[in-house]
């Protein structure tokens, strides 16, 4: 049976907490997105030896995902969050922050509300701002740094909880 991409969710914390600071916001991606797709773009070498054959090595990822339109609303954690990168010039960790990737497809969070999930730091990238006559944009990219942690996600609550 195919899994509907609603039942795949990202939520983006948009509380950016500072280093030793505690905190969480997020806040699903989504309105407005016709798709979310992270791309793994994997480091790959390969060789050929003098007896025809090739080795590949993959040894490791660089995880990107693309947030475009992103349509700022009143109101909305992120769009103050995006708003605030862009008033202030912000970079290096300013701009850190994670991302949960969760499985609503499975069973074990239906009763519950929590379902399995994996938190990961990421890095935002502002894009561009402005945009059409369609409303004031603010594309962004997230940029993963590989720091994961396995748990579940209540998505009532907005909550995330480590595993043991």
């Amino acid at each position: 049976m195919k899994i509907e991409r609603k039942y795949m969710a990202h939520y983006l914390n948009a509380h950016f907490a500072a280093a030793g600071e505690e905190g969480a916001d997020y806040v699903r991606l989504g309105d407005d997105l016709e798709e979310y797709s992270p791309e793994m773009t994997a480091n790959v070498e390969k060789k050929a030896n003098i007896l025809g054959q090739t080795s590949v090595v993959i040894d490791s990822y660089q995880k990107q995902g693309e947030v475009a339109p992103y349509y700022a609303a009143k109101g909305d954690k992120l769009f103050e969050r995006l708003q605030a990168i862009i008033d202030g010039d912000m970079v290096l960790d300013d701009l850190k922050t994670d991302i949960v990737e969760v499985k609503l497809w499975d069973e074990s969070g239906k009763e519950s509300g929590s379902f399995p999930a994996v938190r990961e730091e990421c890095y935002i990238e502002i894009v561009s701002y402005g945009g059409d006559t369609t409303g004031y944009q603010i594309p962004f990219n997230v940029h993963y740094s590989g720091q994961k942690q396995a748990g579940t996600f209540n998505v009532k609550e907005k909550t995330f909880t480590a595993a043991a």
